[in-house]
């Protein structure tokens, strides 16, 4: 894994806003045997994409950046970039930091 990986809970999803326009990242979520569509965040955690980023947005006003949102327990936070995103995290006391560096 190199420096731009991140690895994080299924309930949490990363969120960019560049230029007013917002962009969820990326998720691969490793799931055996569920018949729950994982991408459909409404059914699984009671909030919609638009949910969120309306709470994304009154946080920081829309400024540029990334945004971390624990879907299961409803909090937000803002990351000024994907460094930023893994700090929250490790503040979050998810991940480590790793031992060869």
């Amino acid at each position: 894994m190199d420096d731009l990986t991140i690895i994080y809970p299924s309930h949490f999803r990363i969120f960019e806003c560049r230029n007013g326009r917002w962009f969820i990242k990326n998720l691969e979520v490793l799931v055996v045997n569920s018949t729950v569509n994982h991408e459909d965040i409404s059914v699984i955690y009671g909030v919609t994409e638009q949910q969120i980023i309306i709470e994304l947005f009154r946080i920081n006003g829309g400024r540029s950046g990334y945004y971390l949102a624990n879907l299961r327990n409803k909090k937000y936070y803002y990351c000024v970039d994907r460094n930023g995103v893994k700090e929250q995290l490790l503040e979050l006391g998810i991940g480590r930091v790793d031992p060869i560096k």
